[in-house]
């Protein structure tokens, strides 16, 4: 082992120990809605006394309570600002968070495992708001996610379309004539078949984009690569090989932001659910009222709701307070059943 191998190994923990800092603090900013001051020191003295009675010789207890009465202040700090959290699907890194920074860059972006884990967060109060990915101009619609706005009873506050541009990223160091694995989500690889195929590269099943750049640094392979985002690479010290490495430059993702309460914004776009009787010509009727009323719709979507039965979502162009929107919406409540407004939100197109 040389002296430049061990700075690498220093380098990978380094790389941990900050995104174990920053999971630490994401923590601290959620245990906020929770306490009723910031201020704990029962709490904080526990620590520190947990601290000591686990020292190591290379780290003593003097070095970690000094170091941690440094975390403690950054945590505290954190708590006393006014900060607005919005949840996401992925690790770090995703692209439901390059969304999300896009739409909004002062929200605190905290990784959820699951599309209903955000729903359920953003229900009960943990999280300000939510992002979720609904369509994609490749794939088609992210089904769970649509399913979910189903059942729930959350409102849209915005939405924003973005490119999806992959990059293929490696371990710092790495040669890129070695790589033979690429990792990345299924759906991720398949954008890149064409690429894959002519650097005669092997794709390799992953369950996230991000997830995969995570897995490639903390376990520093130099023979294999990721497909994820440029953010991705930044986040876990990984090295961009190539940009732009998709097989159609028309990959766009569309998310919606989710928030408890409803959007008082007059908006330029409105989103509907609703569900029709199960008979002939009961959608047509939904559909001509907008076309009657010269209303442009920019999506409409059928999921299946319950055993035999379909539920719509459908978008169109239009204000809260013009009155035909107005008129339409209250025909609406009893040309159909189940009819909700998801919300009045502005939309945003990068």
């Amino acid at each position: 082992m040389s002296l430049e191998d061990i700075r690498k190994q220093i380098d990978l923990v380094d790389g941990k120990l900050i995104q174990l800092l920053q999971q630490r603090m994401e923590q601290a900013i959620l245990s906020k809605r929770f306490k009723k001051q910031v201020e704990d020191t029962g709490r904080e003295q526990a620590i520190l006394e947990t601290i000591r009675e686990n020292a190591q010789p290379l780290a003593d207890g003097d070095f970690l309570v000094a170091l941690y009465q440094q975390i403690f202040q950054q945590s505290k700090a954190l708590q006393s600002k006014p900060l607005k959290t919005i949840a996401f699907q992925g690790e770090h890194g995703a692209y439901s968070e390059v969304a999300a920074k896009s739409w909004n860059p002062d929200f605190i972006c905290l990784p959820c495992v699951e599309f209903a884990d955000i729903f359920e967060g953003v229900r009960t109060g943990l999280y300000d708001y939510g992002i979720v990915p609904v369509e994609n101009t490749l794939g088609g619609l992210v089904s769970q996610a649509n399913d979910l706005m189903i059942r729930t009873q959350l409102n849209i506050c915005g939405a924003i379309e973005i490119p999806i541009n992959h990059c293929l990223v490696a371990c710092p160091g790495t040669d890129v004539h070695e790589i033979r694995d690429v990792f990345s989500h299924p759906q991720a690889l398949a954008q890149c078949r064409g690429f894959l195929s002519k650097n005669n590269l092997k794709a390799v099943h992953y369950f996230d984009t991000a997830g995969a750049a995570k897995m490639l640094s903390e376990k520093n392979l130099t023979n294999s690569a990721a497909i994820c985002s440029a953010l991705a690479a930044k986040i876990y010290r990984l090295d961009i090989m190539k940009e732009s490495i998709e097989d159609y430059e028309i990959n766009r993702t569309r998310f919606l932001i989710l928030s408890k309460e409803a959007n008082k914004e007059t908006g330029n776009k409105c989103s509907i659910v609703f569900s029709t009787a199960h008979k002939s010509g009961t959608l047509f009727n939904v559909l001509e009222k907008f076309a009657k009323a010269r209303l442009n719709l920019t999506r409409i979507e059928s999921i299946p709701n319950e055993k035999g039965t379909y539920a719509f979502f459908l978008d169109f162009i239009g204000r809260r307070e013009d009155e035909k929107v107005k008129n339409v919406l209250a025909s609406l409540a009893t040309a159909t059943e189940q009819f909700r407004v998801l919300g009045f939100y502005e939309e945003m197109k990068l």
